[in-house]
């Protein structure tokens, strides 16, 4: 990464540190980025109002209660676009040029394809990497796809199940005029994890990371035995009343419910048959 440097020579390497720790870790204080760093907070603050004054970060106010203890929050530091392309952008100008004209010529279906082929490394990587690395949960394997790509892809746990971080893109500014590369990235990270998945936010729309939570619940395709205890082990209530009951004068009303023919006809005879042979 070159940043335009007013000063001394020997302060380069830190500067790129700096603006680098916040690409991989996305969006930090100052206090945080000089825990990781090593560095004062003096020395990191020195180094952030320069990426300013460069116009390579901006600073946010945050989104949670990001506190220094009493008083007001502390501030944010974020990569801006001019900060973005300090990194290698494997894509620039001339890509949005080649799809605008993809788009005239063959209109939003080609783009479409193209978005879709575009991502075929994900599914391809993802069967080579989870052979190679049968330790690793299927987001983990996926964030080690995505980062061997230039994502900076990682997985972090929350309440409803896994959180993928990517602090880059290598095509945010194409996706921020041609959204399908988007949708064609969460619908491969989708079909790899065999789960619907939801973007939260994204870099082409201006988020600091893109974010994907990878819910824990399964959408269930059947109702049967084994969706009460799964939706139990999710702090669901358990559906006992409703499921167990399986006694012959509750399943015709039940059945009626639903459409169903009564099976009285079927069901009574063959119960009474059993209970008068002797």
């Amino acid at each position: 990464m070159e940043f335009e440097e007013a000063r001394p020579a020997g302060d380069q390497p830190t500067r790129q540190r700096v603006a680098r720790s916040i690409l991989v870790d996305g969006p930090s204080t100052a206090a945080a980025l000089a825990e990781r760093l090593a560095l004062t907070p003096a020395a990191v603050r020195r180094h952030l109002d320069q990426l300013v004054e460069e116009g390579a970060v901006e600073a946010r106010e945050p989104r949670t209660s990001a506190t220094r203890g009493r008083g007001r929050p502390a501030k944010v530091f974020a990569l801006t676009e001019v900060g973005r392309d300090s990194f290698d952008q494997h894509y620039d100008d001339l890509a949005v040029q080649a799809l605008r004209f993809l788009r005239e010529t063959g209109g939003e279906d080609a783009v479409r394809e193209f978005a879709s082929r575009r991502v075929a490394f994900i599914p391809e990587r993802f069967d080579e990497l989870v052979e190679q690395h049968p330790e690793l949960s299927p987001a983990e394997v996926l964030a080690r796809v995505l980062t061997d790509e230039g994502y900076a892809a990682a997985v972090r746990d929350v309440p409803v199940g896994e959180q993928l971080c990517q602090q880059h893109c290598p095509v945010s500014h194409v996706a921020h005029e041609f959204p399908q590369l988007c949708e064609a990235e969460t619908e491969a990270i989708a079909l790899v994890l065999g789960s619907h998945v939801q973007r939260l936010a994204t870099i082409a729309h201006g988020d600091g990371v893109c974010t994907t939570c990878i819910p824990s619940i399964p959408a269930p395709t059947e109702q049967d035995d084994s969706v009460a205890p799964a939706a139990q082990r999710h702090g669901a209530q358990p559906r006992r009343d409703t499921l167990v009951p399986s006694t012959q004068t509750s399943a015709a009303p039940a059945a009626q419910r639903h459409g169903a023919q009564p099976r009285r006809d079927t069901l009574v005879p063959s119960t009474q048959k059993e209970t008068v042979t002797p």
